[in-house]
């Protein structure tokens, strides 16, 4: 799932080769993937890009009409290409849900909203303002806002029984942070996945504001200026933990070890992080904490 590093850099590299070009044309392959039915998506056709945004994980196209707003989910994507076709889609033919084309002072270019795989969870909005999106109404603080300091997360933990990895990726209480990134802040802060967040004391508090603007810094620096098909790649090579599961942890030398859930699973280092303690898995046992 892309996260707010991805998601930057995708709007960043949006809003530098679309702002100032005219909407051409909106396909809608897939219905479902349409949130909004007021204004109309057709709304979008002729209209003047403004810029790009991003709140938390959705992406916000401004026109001089109506936004165009998506949230790519977990396994959404955008294809992006200096040579659309007029190709008329067919519904449910493909992986791709949307494509948009676009016509300005750079040429033509065009995007493509994908989705792989059988679960559909990607969404596409048309609003007149982006806080219509509830997603984006609901967000907490966006974790470089000028709002978000080590006092304000402290506040937001201390009053939370929550373990501190499912906090880290509410994003009611932080935009933008998932299941990736929370693994690599943990990981660089040394703190248990399964911490309950009021638990932690001011200085670990401070460890884990420090290492949320590390990791994530780090990864947005990286990100700045690559196209859609190179950021899957920037976000894996740097990852110490997430997706590691049965190497060394680059800190210590430890196993990395991992804890599977339903439909989705955390990594962590038991050295850096668990005082050598392994966590069991909650589809079989309770958590060791």
């Amino acid at each position: 799932m892309p996260e707010l590093p991805e998601v930057a850099g995708l709007a960043g590299f949006l809003e530098e080769h679309l702002r100032g070009s005219r909407v051409q044309k909106v396909q809608i392959v897939s219905f479902a993937v349409l949130k909004t039915a007021d204004p109309p998506y057709t709304a979008l056709e002729g209209s003047t890009v403004a810029g790009v945004r991003r709140f938390g994980k959705f992406i916000c196209i401004d026109t001089d009409g109506p936004s165009l707003v998506f949230h790519l989910a977990r396994a959404g994507w955008v294809r992006f290409t200096d040579s659309p076709t007029d190709t008329q889609l067919r519904l449910g033919k493909s992986h791709i849900a949307a494509r948009i084309t676009f016509d300005g002072p750079h040429g033509r270019h065009g995007i493509d909203l994908t989705e792989a795989g059988t679960k559909k969870s990607l969404a596409v909005y048309v609003v007149r303002d982006p806080q219509d999106v509830p997603g984006i109404a609901a967000l907490g603080p966006d974790p470089f806002s000028a709002a978000f300091d080590a006092d304000a997360l402290a506040e937001l933990l201390g009053s939370s029984s929550q373990q501190i990895k499912g906090l880290l990726r509410s994003q009611s209480v932080i935009a933008g942070i998932g299941n990736a990134y929370s693994d690599e802040i943990l990981h660089a802060a040394r703190i248990s996945p399964f911490a309950i967040a009021k638990s932690l004391d001011r200085g670990t508090v401070q460890v884990l504001y420090d290492a949320i603007h590390s990791i994530l810094g780090t990864a947005l620096a990286e990100a700045a200026g690559k196209p859609p098909s190179e950021l899957k790649d920037v976000k894996r090579s740097h990852m110490r933990v997430h997706a590691r599961t049965g190497e060394a942890c680059p800190v210590c030398g430890d196993t990395v070890r991992e804890v599977s859930f339903a439909d989705t699973a955390l990594q962590y280092c038991p050295t850096c992080q668990t005082h050598g303690k392994i966590l069991a898995d909650r589809r079989t046992s309770k958590f060791l904490k």
